[in-house]
């Protein structure tokens, strides 16, 4: 009988609803618990800076400077502007200013210390000489010295409707023109059997790896121009990433075919996309080239990039082939890809800072990434052309990197 009923008992405890106990972290509010570390966090950075080896030893460390020299600008003859950021630890004080190895008096908008990511603007009346080559220098009050350059010198454009309409042209014939002369492809790719349209979608795959490549080296390289505090690096990760999950999370079922894959209007729509990403980086690195003399915007240079930038148009239309696009559909997505290079232009002309040119680069690859990564996985389908081992789609591969490595020579600068 006592063994049947340690049982029973056994039952009646477990079937109890008497509540458990309270415990000290139940009655702790959520706040509170999230609050707590950062709290702790605080005190103990507190405690090491005041009694740590930093707190003491402080005096004996030299001073960690740092000074980037974010745009030199000739806003008219006689007159050099620097603009300058504090991208290091702790304040800068600016001693004195030379140009071409002579010291110079120099004006600023503010204080001569600058703190940590403070910008300031310097005005040195020099008497530049146009064409030549000015070589800055800033040297701090414990004598550092910070340098850089002008290669060319020719007066920054002002803003007005003079140079506005300029930069808007120059943003027509090397992004909106170029895009849009390649959407007329469309009728001659409806009109070729599948396999050679597949040819053309695995060129398109050429074009977009040699572009995004090619849009990720460059942001990698303005971005050691970037201050170091703004972690140019890292602005070139949150680009590129942020552009490929954004554009991820937008596609949705909205976005998929009648065979689950990606439609191709959506393929083209992100292409045009990624494209107008990339020449808005583009147009900024142009304006700001144009802008200070460092490249010659003659005849050839606009007609390598028309023949450069044509091929994005092609890449456009390429996944829409096999449908009946309309014609006010097919302007959108070539304004999409070629407008962005006007606004672009006139960033970079009037208000330059690579930070905007590496993030917009940087946005530019990721999304073309996607994009090749859509185009992969059609290839890779039992019905996508024989996958990119055929030796069609092959060839197209390499002769869509071939054709954007051939142009690109066109308009190196």
């Amino acid at each position: 009988m006592a063994e049947t009923a340690a049982p029973a008992l056994d039952g009646a405890k477990r079937g109890s609803t008497t509540a458990p106990p309270r415990t000290w972290s139940s009655r702790v509010p959520v706040w509170l618990k999230g609050l707590g570390p950062l709290v702790l966090l605080a005190a103990l950075a507190a405690l090491f800076l005041r009694f740590g080896p930093l707190g003491v030893f402080q005096p004996a460390f030299p001073p960690v400077e740092e000074l980037t020299v974010e745009h030199i600008t000739l806003p008219r003859l006689g007159e050099i502007q620097v603009q300058v950021v504090n991208g290091g630890p702790q304040a800068v004080t600016i001693g004195q200013v030379s140009v071409d190895d002579a010291i110079w008096r120099f004006e600023i908008d503010g204080s001569n210390t600058i703190g940590r990511l403070e910008s300031r603007t310097l005005t040195i009346p020099y008497p530049w000489v146009e064409g030549e080559p000015h070589e800055v220098a800033l040297v701090t009050s414990t004598g550092l010295t910070f340098t850089a350059g002008v290669e060319v010198a020719t007066q920054t454009p002002s803003l007005d409707a003079r140079y506005i309409g300029t930069f808007a042209m120059l943003g027509v014939y090397v992004g909106v023109i170029p895009v849009l002369l390649g959407l007329l492809w469309l009728p001659f790719l409806r009109s070729i059997h599948r396999r050679w349209l597949d040819f053309f979608l695995s060129l398109t795959l050429g074009l977009l790896i040699f572009l995004g490549v090619n849009a990720l080296a460059e942001s990698l390289e303005t971005a050691g121009l970037v201050a170091g505090a703004f972690q140019g690096l890292g602005v070139v990760v949150l680009g590129f990433l942020g552009a490929v999950l954004i554009l991820a999370a937008l596609g949705g079922r909205q976005a998929q075919g009648r065979h689950g894959e990606a439609s191709p209007f959506y393929v083209a729509t992100l292409i045009a996309l990624g494209i107008g990403l990339h020449n808005l980086g583009e147009g900024l690195a142009i304006g700001a080239a144009y802008a200070t003399g460092e490249i010659a915007l003659g005849t050839f240079l606009v007609v390598g990039f028309l023949i450069h930038n044509t091929t994005e148009g092609l890449g456009i239309v390429a996944p829409v082939a096999a449908e009946r696009p309309q014609l006010r559909r097919l302007l959108l997505l070539g304004l999409l890809a070629g407008v962005p290079t006007i606004p672009g232009a006139w960033i970079g002309g009037f208000t330059y800072a690579p930070i905007w040119v590496t993030l917009f680069l940087a946005m530019g690859a990721g999304a073309i990434a996607q994009v090749i990564y859509l185009l992969w996985n059609f290839f890779a389908r039992p019905e996508g052309g024989g996958g990119l081992a055929g030796p069609l789609n092959a060839a197209g591969l390499v002769l869509g990197m071939l054709i954007m490595y051939a142009t690109g020579l066109l308009v190196a600068a």
